[in-house]
């Protein structure tokens, strides 16, 4: 498996690997090869991101994680590579036109403005200066621009309008901070793809790679069962009725409370309660899942119920049944799951 060995991007994917309970073990910072002690058979090769998705399809690696941008400019298209996971929730950014503010762009606000200006023809083309030639080229003839050429640089993209060597830039924005310090901004319509951290694969050594197939299925397993935890708190509460029938139907129909499945309720056990066996008389504790941008409303909302004593505890998995993006591989594998598992 290749990983970028360098950046944000780098820095990401290992701590993915680490949360997921993959973490690589490297003993010299200095090798370029590694393993993951938890998936004996995958060996780790660090390497630049572009070489990530060349030797992808040279066949050289198996399997690899980069950048959505990256792998639509230089897989372009190759049907022997598959993306196995398509959403690793890190290196979210876009990639996206950045044009003057000021100048003959001054008044330029969309797309289908900056492809109506009369500026361009064949013998004075929008010039335009990016890392992306093969994305932009296709972005470029699908908006139906007649007179674009594309230009590389050495430096800062971002400089180029203003030294005068490109008319405008085609480079990832996060923030868009960058474009505005460089008196640059972005066009409604501009946008040409979004992207963040994926995991692919070569097609032919998903099939011809006895072992490899499960290998991928565990890391999908337990990228989306991480993935998953990250977006929820487990809340539990002590709350009153007189069943446990009452608590969960009371749960099941406040907006927010119902947690994955529905919640879970038991008895609360108190040695100084009354009562037969120990059990606390109309208290039960409930347990769900809530999710993180929630938290403090669905706390509020049990409160009104009467619910008391409230705690909060990270989730670090959340395994389901076989994920679907196993299921939509192996369906795009034409492969059926008895044939590999």
């Amino acid at each position: 498996m290749g990983l970028p060995s360098k950046g944000r991007m780098a820095e990401d994917t290992m701590l993915l690997l680490k949360e997921s309970a993959l973490s690589v073990y490297k003993p010299n910072p200095r090798q370029y090869v590694a393993s993951i002690p938890q998936i004996p058979a995958l060996e780790v090769w660090f390497q630049r991101a572009s070489d990530v998705v060349r030797k992808l399809r040279y066949g050289d690696i198996d399997l690899g994680i980069v950048g959505t941008d990256m792998f639509a400019e230089l897989a372009d298209g190759d049907p022997d590579l598959i993306v196995c996971h398509e959403a690793l929730n890190f290196g979210q950014c876009k990639l996206a036109l950045g044009i003057p503010m000021t100048g003959k762009f001054a008044d330029i606000e969309t797309l289908d403005q900056l492809r109506a200006m009369p500026n361009w023809s064949a013998d004075s083309p929008l010039r335009v200066v990016t890392g992306y030639h093969n994305i932009a080229t296709n972005f470029f003839r699908k908006n139906g621009f007649k007179h674009v050429i594309m230009m590389g640089a050495d430096g800062a993209l971002e400089a180029a309008p203003a030294m005068g060597s490109a008319d405008i830039i085609l480079d990832l924005v996060s923030t868009g901070v960058t474009l505005r310090e460089n008196n640059l901004k972005e066009v409604r319509g501009g946008t040409v793809m979004e992207s963040q951290g994926i995991l692919v694969a070569n097609r032919r050594s998903l099939l011809d790679r006895p072992g490899l197939l499960m290998v991928v299925h565990e890391l999908i397993e337990r990228f989306d069962a991480h993935l998953k935890a990250e977006q929820y708190y487990s809340v539990i509460v002590n709350m009153r009725g007189s069943s446990a029938e009452e608590v969960a139907a009371c749960l099941l129909q406040a907006p927010g409370l119902q947690g994955l499945q529905g919640p879970t309720i038991s008895p609360v056990y108190n040695v100084a309660s009354s009562g037969s066996n120990g059990v606390q008389e109309h208290f039960y504790a409930a347990t769900i899942c809530v999710r993180k941008k929630q938290l403090y409303s669905s706390v509020k909302a049990l409160q009104k119920l009467g619910g008391s004593g409230v705690l909060v505890l990270p989730m670090t998995y959340i395994f389901d049944e076989e994920p679907q993006r196993w299921h939509d591989l192996l369906a795009r594998l034409g492969l059926d799951e008895k044939d590999v598992m």
